[in-house]
């Protein structure tokens, strides 16, 4: 298989993690960490679907980026993982409602510049 699908599924599976996590967490809502909710919370989150699915996206995505090492070198492979936060960015925009002003534009830019750039120095 193409090292860079192998890369981009490692990342999107990451980026889906973090969202699932999210989402996870808007339901729970709100809460210090403090020794008398640890147990509370604890019991919320392993009830929670949207928590499962980001623990498996991580899961995979272990997986998936341990291939990606076999294949590309690390100095490679893993400036690629910062698409994760294009991604995580655009769709925490898109479904979460979140802001993304000019300046985090920016930055995105940045990082898709960059990448751009490592890949192709390979």
């Amino acid at each position: 298989m193409n090292p860079m699908i192998l890369i981009l599924t490692g990342v999107l599976l990451n980026a889906a993690a973090q969202l699932l996590l999210k989402m996870g967490m808007q339901r729970i809502g709100h809460f210090d960490l403090t020794m008398g909710n640890i147990w509370p919370i604890s019991l919320q989150a392993a009830g929670s679907l949207p928590i499962w699915g980001g623990f498996m996206c991580y899961a995979v995505s272990i997986i998936v980026w341990m291939v990606v090492l076999s294949r590309v070198d690390v100095s490679v492979a893993y400036p690629m993982v910062s698409l994760g936060y294009v991604v995580a960015a655009v769709i925490a925009w898109a479904w979460l409602g979140e802001s993304v002003g000019p300046l985090r534009l920016a930055g995105i830019a940045v990082i898709l510049l960059g990448v751009f750039m490592v890949s192709k120095s390979a």
